[in-house]
């Protein structure tokens, strides 16, 4: 038979002949023009796009000239006569706030003079929300609202008390102002005044009424001065700004960032401080003579003009301005002259020198999505610090200084190894930085519970209670041992995994075979589905599946029997007791309202829970109930979450494309990637992979919302193992695989990163079929698939045509 099969092999090589079309004459290079990183870590804005207020040449603070920012003093504020008080329809009751400092939330707050206090009502999202000033006799034509960037009042009216009546002074409709001086259609003297909301602006702090300060009369501050530039795609580091010069007043500067224009206001889509109830800006005062600044986290030794240091954004808007409570440090007036804008870009430098693994196929979109993608990827790979750490008690000594894939730029600085399931993979795919997967998996493994439970990430001091992620630290330990061959990583922590798979996860298994999530636990949304649920199952069985193949690895048989056995018998179950042959796809759950998941479905069809006919009739359901314009849904209605059915997932997409390319449907995983890829890469901020997309392909938790986050980047792997086809088979390439899912594209290429030197792959699709040549490292060996013919060759340069 091994006579046979070299013979086989020897005919097809001759009928490639001279006939192999091969890539593009340039192939050598050509990959390159997709590659989007920064070409040094000294990273310039592209472009000014807005200002506002006194500013004179603003393309100054890129680098060509001086921008000069002016802003005169604020008039003094009017203030109510004494013995004026104020009341409410509801107000919030008292507590410490976001900073951990004793707060009120009474209606007097917004009356006091002091804009650091604020009314906040108690009834989220319900209207009307009344707020009644009564005063002495007060001559007014009108007033001035003060609230702030946590969610300004947007639709209202303000009345008058003429000793017998209400008169309605002024509507306003659409506000998004933070100070909106609000003349009334007639000067009026009045001893009460009522404002009335309908609507507040819905923010993530939650949809309240706010009111900083009315003042008694209409006050017209000087605009703040303000430049916004544009880095041109998200980026991440420290901001450094060039300083010609300054009034000898300390004006201050006031820095917002945003990966989009959407949630760019005067306070920053997010940054960590928001979780201490900071400003949501960063401060500096600047020093009458020339300076050059970085943005570092930190305050003056004061504790004023703090800022936060690193963060991941594409738009950053830098005004003339000052926080109340900086002064005298710093003044929100002055003149301020900036002739240059940068960053310290801090993550992966991924220039193409130091690609190991590249990607190039004829059609140009998926090229982009793939090092889209790898970008992405290279942002959140990065060391870990405790000053840009994720704030929530996540600064972990075991990782201080330690390179690491942080879950996204901007937020969730943290490594998730749910999230190293997808982007670890990423990383193997090209670059060589599987050191800061490795340094998370050692990390999480090294906090185990003593019953097994691997914590999800170093968040809340290794206890945030997932339940998935230990699995997810399964398969992800194996994708590293399988793709590095580290096997001693694997020997290290073979006794982890097996605490985790004979000890924890056995504790939550019921009387059916099948986990069963109890109360106490989240997931990777942190959705609120208890009991037996296909995801976690299926994931199960793929984590035994990879245990095993760790097992045999390693030379433990017994084990790797012991684990195949049960994920054979979990699959049983999953078949007899969540499969809904009504819909012809597997249920989300086994309790509550029928629905069913992304998640679950396609995980099933990968991990080899689903045969073939389950497999397909679970695609074609989740294809028919789950098409978006911007991808796969990940619920197919919203008995789970309200809009379910309309958010995707990339993270949850990734086993769908998997699924797709593996059951013979190329082309609709293709056209799966251009829906949600193509989405996420032809709206504001672009290249970078969003961590999900919501209701008409929003930013799916608003200004919160990660654009470049490392969970969302299996487009390329499955770009790589599945429709290239290179994948390996045995620890870092041992052996190998080879079968290409070309579906309509033309041809494909790409290079492999193994620890025995670069696998190249490259394939065309002609007339007469598929014609192949793949060029492998000495002392590896592999499979060649191509159009159903299966091979078998060692290292070195084979071809094959196949009709």
């Amino acid at each position: 038979m091994r006579h046979l099969r070299r013979r086989l092999a020897v005919a097809v090589v001759a009928l490639l002949g001279p006939g192999l079309v091969a890539a593009p004459a340039d192939a050598a290079q050509s990959w390159q023009r997709y590659v989007v990183a920064p070409d040094s870590r000294d990273v310039r804005p592209v472009r000014v796009v807005e200002t506002t207020g006194d500013v004179t040449h603003p393309q100054g603070v890129l680098g060509h000239g001086t921008a000069v920012l002016r802003r005169s003093p604020a008039p003094a504020k009017p203030a109510w006569p004494a013995g004026t008080t104020a009341t409410a329809s509801s107000f919030h009751a008292p507590n410490n706030g976001n900073d951990g400092k004793p707060r009120t939330y009474a209606p007097g707050n917004a009356i006091d003079g002091d804009t650091g206090t604020f009314w906040n009502d108690d009834t989220l999202a319900a209207y009307p929300d009344t707020l009644t000033i009564t005063t002495p006799a007060t001559d007014l034509p009108g007033i001035t609202l003060q609230s702030s960037s946590d969610g300004v009042p947007q639709d209202f009216t303000v009345e008058t008390w003429d000793g017998a009546a209400w008169h309605t002074a002024a509507t306003v409709t659409g506000n998004t102002r933070t100070q909106l001086a609000v003349p009334f259609d007639k000067p009026a003297t009045t001893t009460q005044v009522r404002l009335t909301v309908t609507k507040d602006q819905a923010t993530d702090k939650g949809e309240f009424t706010r009111v900083n300060e009315i003042w008694p009369g209409l006050v017209a501050d000087p605009p703040v001065p303000s430049v916004v530039v544009d880095f041109g795609k998200v980026v991440v580091g420290y901001p450094r700004i060039s300083f010609a010069g300054a009034s000898a007043n300390n004006p201050g500067v006031r820095l917002a960032f945003s990966e989009s224009r959407q949630y760019l206001t005067d306070r920053s889509d997010f940054t960590r401080s928001d979780f201490s109830g900071g400003p949501g800006t960063d401060q500096h005062a600047v020093p009458s003579g020339r300076s050059q600044w970085t943005d570092t986290k930190g305050c003056l030794p004061d504790g004023k003009v703090c800022s936060d240091g690193l963060h991941g954004f594409r738009y950053v808007r830098i005004s003339l301005d000052a926080l109340p409570g900086d002064a005298p440090d710093a003044q929100p007036y002055g003149e301020v002259r900036i002739d240059g804008v940068s960053l310290l870009f801090s993550a992966f430098l991924g220039t193409p020198d130091t690609y190991t693994g590249w990607f190039e196929s004829s059609d140009p979109q998926l090229n982009q999505y793939w090092y889209g993608a790898a970008y992405t990827n290279e942002l959140v790979t990065d060391t870990f610090r405790a000053t840009d750490a994720e704030p929530r008690n996540a600064a972990s000594p075991t990782l201080e200084g330690k390179l690491v894939l942080h879950d996204g730029a901007k937020r969730d600085r943290d490594p998730y190894v749910g999230d190293v399931g997808v982007s670890g993979r990423t990383t193997y795919l090209t670059h060589d930085t599987a050191v800061a997967a490795r340094n998370v998996l050692a990390d999480l493994a090294d906090h185990q519970r003593a019953d097994g439970w691997i914590p999800p990430a170093s968040i809340n001091d290794y206890t945030l209670p997932l339940f998935d992620y230990p699995l997810w630290w399964v398969t992800s330990s194996w994708d590293y041992v399988l793709y590095t061959g580290d096997t001693a990583y694997g020997a290290q922590y073979y006794g982890a995994l097996t605490k985790t798979l004979d000890g924890w996860y056995p504790s939550v298994t019921d009387s059916r075979g099948l986990l069963s999530r109890p109360s106490g636990y989240g997931d990777y949304a942190f959705l609120p589905r208890d009991g037996e649920v296909t995801y976690y199952n299926a994931l199960y069985v793929q984590a035994l599946s990879d245990a095993a193949q760790l097992a045999k690895a390693l030379g433990r048989q017994a084990d790797a029997d012991r684990w195949q056995q049960r994920a054979q018998a979990v699959s049983t179950a999953i078949n007899t007791y969540l499969w809904d042959p009504a819909a012809g796809a597997y249920l989300d759950a086994a309790n509550g309202p029928v629905r069913h998941g992304q998640d679950g479905n396609s995980i099933a069809v990968v991990a080899g829970v689903a045969d073939q006919a389950r497999a397909q009739s679970a695609l074609d359901y989740l294809a028919t109930h789950t098409a978006l314009p911007y991808g796969n849904a990940f619920m197919d209605n919203d008995t789970l979450i309200g809009e379910g059915s309309k958010r995707v997932y990339a993270f949850t997409s990734y086993p769908e494309l998997q699924a797709r390319f593996r059951t013979g449907q190329a082309d609709s995983a293709i056209d799966q990637i251009k829906r949600t890829y193509g989405w996420m890469a032809g709206h504001d901020p672009g290249v970078t992979d969003w961590k999900g997309i919501g209701p008409d392909g929003s930013l799916y938790e608003g200004a919160y919302t990660s654009a470049a986050h490392g969970w969302s980047t299996g487009v390329l792997p499955a770009l790589t193992n599945d429709l290239l086809g290179v994948t390996p088979v045995t620890p870092g390439f041992a052996t190998w695989s080879v079968e290409p899912h070309p579906g309509s594209v033309a041809w494909a290429r790409g290079q492999v990163p193994t620890p025995h030197g670069p696998l190249t792959v490259s394939w065309r699709q002609t007339g007469r079929g598929l014609s192949l040549t793949v060029t492998a490292p000495k002392d590896t060996s592999g499979t060649v698939v191509v159009n159903g013919k299966r091979f078998t060759v060692r290292g070195g340069t084979h071809s094959f045509t196949v009709r």
